[in-house]
């Protein structure tokens, strides 16, 4: 039953299947941010109409949707498809119909989030990348130089970072940064593996880096989602704020 695992004010990830089938590259896919307003019956969810910052996004009747739930269990993902659109109680809401069965997701791809974010990383030692490329339990090694980046975003997947320091193409690097956890800073120590370098053409010696976290725990990946969510609500409602500001004075 989905009154099991999804519950009324669980955030939601929509994507068009026609977007999502047409696109190439997945940072160019739209995706809209929604809540669950109600469980209507089994196959049928009430769902606040998704905002870009002021402006209401009035998905089409009819369109069909791949959709992501944020629960405390994990992802969950179905198809669903509106039935209809309405106000109600000053609330802009929407009727999805799911389409598919509700199963437990694993994402391979995922939403990118540009941010600004202070990093550290070098190297594995040898017997570092010997016990994680065998998925041994091992320790790191205390004291060693640390290179300061900057992440310039982020993903359940991975990251994108610029640095003076340039590694090469499948070198694994131990990397740390900081991100906000129920409001407090908490330090996350990664592994992650170098997929793509270059030389930034108008920064000399500056490289950018595209790293696939290695051998991450699923717990650690959902953190790293959700804060990413929660960030880009933040955003999306400064940015609602700003423009109300520049319409009351105009």
């Amino acid at each position: 039953m989905i009154s099991n695992f999804i519950k009324v004010g669980a955030k939601i990830e929509l994507q068009a299947v026609e977007r999502r089938l047409e696109e190439r590259d997945p940072a160019d896919r739209k995706i809209y941010y929604s809540k669950v307003y109600d469980i209507l019956s089994e196959d049928t969810l009430e769902l606040l109409m998704p905002m870009e910052k002021t402006k209401l996004i009035l998905l089409p009747v009819d369109g069909e949707f791949d959709m992501v739930f944020y629960t405390d269990g994990g992802l969950y993902q179905c198809f669903g498809r509106v039935t209809n659109r309405y106000k109600s109680n000053n609330m802009y809401l929407l009727v999805m119909e799911l389409t598919s069965n509700l199963r437990k997701y694993q994402r391979r791809e995922y939403y990118r989030f540009s941010c600004a974010l202070k990093m550290c990383a070098r190297p594995l030692e040898p017997e570092e990348l010997k016990a994680v490329q065998n998925d041994q339990p091992y320790t790191l090694t205390p004291g060693l130089p640390l290179k300061q980046s900057v992440v310039v975003d982020i993903s359940g997947g991975g990251l994108r970072f610029l640095s003076g320091q340039r590694y090469e193409p499948g070198s694994m690097l131990y990397i740390n940064y900081y991100l906000l956890k129920n409001g407090e800073s908490k330090l996350y120590e990664i592994i992650g593996k170098v997929l793509s370098v270059k030389e930034l053409e108008n920064r000399p010696d500056t490289y950018e880096h595209r790293v696939q976290y290695y051998g991450m725990d699923g717990k650690t990946r959902e953190e790293i989602i959700k804060y990413i969510f929660e960030e880009e609500r933040k955003n999306r409602k400064r940015e609602g704020l700003q423009d109300g500001k520049k319409n009351s004075g105009s």
